[in-house]
């Protein structure tokens, strides 16, 4: 029967202390490959927390899978705009300002975990993301720029 361990780790940093080592010990998988497999498939997303899951599909044989998910769309804003942390007041604070490229490439990075039919909806998605982190796009509010793109006055290919 497959066990699965499911937690978030920081992209390229994973140890085998908690979460995963005290989850994956009692599994009797090779604790220092997993890890270093993990590190490996996450290298791309440090600084950031990162959803990864370990499937073991045989136990006798101790063989597993891992998934790595695509982090958060409040991680993949703050990494792109290059900041700490999103506003606590967003309607008084501008945490940071990201271009439209900047929004649509986290919109295609995030795609596939999205419900989003089309990029035009992905980007719509992420520029929500961006109203709750206080985050401005080409100088302007979000929402204006919702609108921009629904009116047709700004494409999104």
């Amino acid at each position: 029967m497959a066990q699965t361990v499911k937690t978030m780790v920081e992209g390229g940093k994973a140890t085998t202390g908690p979460p995963l080592g005290p989850a994956l010990g009692p599994l009797g998988l090779n604790l220092g490959q997993v890890i270093k497999e993990i590190n490996d498939k996450t290298k791309n997303f440090q600084g950031m927390q990162v959803p990864v899951t370990v499937t073991v599909t045989d136990p006798a044989a101790k063989k597993y899978e891992i998934t790595v998910g695509i982090p958060p769309t409040s991680a993949l804003l703050k990494k792109e705009v290059g900041i700490e942390k999103g506003s606590g007041k967003r309607k008084e604070t501008v945490a940071g300002n990201a271009t439209l490229d900047q929004i649509i490439k986290v919109a295609k990075q995030k795609m596939s975990g999205m419900l989003a039919n089309d990029l035009k909806a992905a980007v719509m998605e992420v520029l929500g993301s961006s109203v709750s982190l206080g985050i401005t796009v080409d100088g302007k509010d979000p929402k204006e720029m919702q609108k921009l793109i629904n009116s047709g006055e700004i494409k999104v290919e």
